[in-house]
């Protein structure tokens, strides 16, 4: 791999033919690392591009006494680097999402609330007390605002809220209970 300083202030100058030249000049030695660096050949191509791109881009910043080899070889791992670690990054995310969901209780309510029909739903917010309960149904059945609640109860909106809060989690309760129930019982 021999490239000379006229095809470099050529693709400094924007010169597609000499940023192709300088595309086939590089691309054994660049496949050659990100092989290396990635699981197929697939994804080593589209590492290789990206590098391309950035050094293409970073042509000016290059200094005629730092080996031309040397200089695109440190670039090409820096990306390969800068993407593993976003994969990681997502990788680790994932995780996260999915141990979240698996450890969630939800699946068990949701799986209660399907055996359930609507008078055990209906009896279990008459369980609620009795302001958290309006509150409750204004909310999510009639589909009031805060605001209009606490003006209709005669209450401020923040405690709107907090009733609000208090019934989810009341009902959460009764429905996780409901669920061990029912669980025992199959």
């Amino acid at each position: 791999m021999e490239i000379n300083l006229d095809i470099i202030t050529a693709c400094i100058n924007k010169e597609r033919r000499a940023e192709f030249e300088m595309y086939k000049l590089l691309y054994r030695y660049l496949m050659s690392i990100c092989m290396r660096y990635t699981n197929n050949e697939e994804d080593a191509k589209e590492k290789l591009n990206l590098g391309f791109t950035r050094i293409l881009f970073n042509l000016e910043k290059y200094r005629p006494e730092v080996p031309f080899k040397k200089w695109v070889r440190r670039i090409m791992i820096n990306i390969l680097i800068d993407e593993y670690r976003k994969e990681q990054k997502k990788l680790k995310t994932i995780e996260y999402v999915e141990e979240y969901t698996f450890e969630n209780s939800e699946v068990n309510l949701n799986e209660a609330l399907v055996q359930m029909n609507v008078d055990q739903i209906h009896s279990l917010i008459t369980k609620l007390p009795s302001a958290s309960q309006k509150v409750f149904n204004l909310y999510v059945i009639d589909g009031f605002n805060h605001r209009e609640i606490g003006d209709m109860m005669n209450i401020s909106e923040g405690t709107s809220k907090w009733h609000l809060n208090f019934s989810r989690n009341k009902l959460k309760e009764m429905l996780a209970s409901m669920s061990i129930t029912v669980k025992l019982n199959t």
